[in-house]
């Protein structure tokens, strides 16, 4: 197996990234920077036409979409457990990872990247002011989300060890400091993450990427 992962520093590549590190897998990694513009150079196109990171190159097998990657991983170290194996715990896992990617991740692509949705200035300050403040609302709906974890008697957020959905909960709290959130507003979830980023596996993703964890800077 010859696993090469395409990653951009910060981005939500961090999530597989830090996984590899945890399974002790032997990998290349690549960073593209994206604000180069690396990510539309035609030797990356070639990997994945849409121009998106991350990208998991096992051999001449290529596989995109962090969803994917992240199944892909799992299977490949399944000694790890890094999804659950019953049937309803899995299906947990899924739910709170879908809703991550699908629904919080877009969110913060709207403050981050508002230019992608509108050519207009006035526009687009509409645009990243209403989705900031509904990142907010998911930050606390993430924070429940672990308290329904540590409730249910886990310690981490996909059971008994740091997993996927911990790291892609540090990228998104990341985010939030990005977008003008206190982390110190969401105790419980700041705690979590600061916690999760204290993992050797996650701590040595976070220094190949040269991450602050909290860019929080007051008003």
């Amino acid at each position: 197996m010859t696993l090469k992962l395409y990653y951009a520093s910060g981005a939500c590549s961090f999530v597989p990234h830090a996984m590899l590190e945890m399974a002790g897998a032997t990998f290349e990694p690549v960073a593209v920077k994206l604000h180069k513009g690396e990510q539309y150079g035609p030797e990356y196109k070639a990997l994945n036409p849409r121009s998106q990171v991350p990208v998991l190159a096992d051999g001449d097998q290529v596989i995109t979409q962090i969803m994917a990657i992240i199944a892909y991983i799992d299977g490949q170290f399944p000694e790890n457990a890094f999804i659950p194996k019953d049937p309803l715990a899995r299906a947990r896992f899924v739910e709170a990872l879908a809703w991550m990617n699908n629904t919080v991740h877009p969110t913060f692509t709207h403050v981050f990247m508002p230019h992608k949705y509108s050519d207009d200035e006035a526009t687009q300050a509409q645009i990243k002011r209403f989705a900031a403040a509904s990142y907010r609302t998911l930050m606390g709906e993430l924070q429940d989300l672990l308290k329904q974890a540590n409730a249910a008697g886990h310690d981490w957020l996909g059971g008994a060890r740091c997993g996927p959905l911990d790291a892609y909960a540090l990228t998104l709290l990341r985010w939030g400091t990005i977008a003008g959130i206190n982390p110190e507003d969401l105790p419980e979830l700041w705690a979590h993450v600061q916690r999760t980023a204290q993992v050797p596996a996650v701590a040595r993703t976070m220094e190949r990427e040269r991450l602050q964890l909290s860019l929080y800077k007051p008003a």
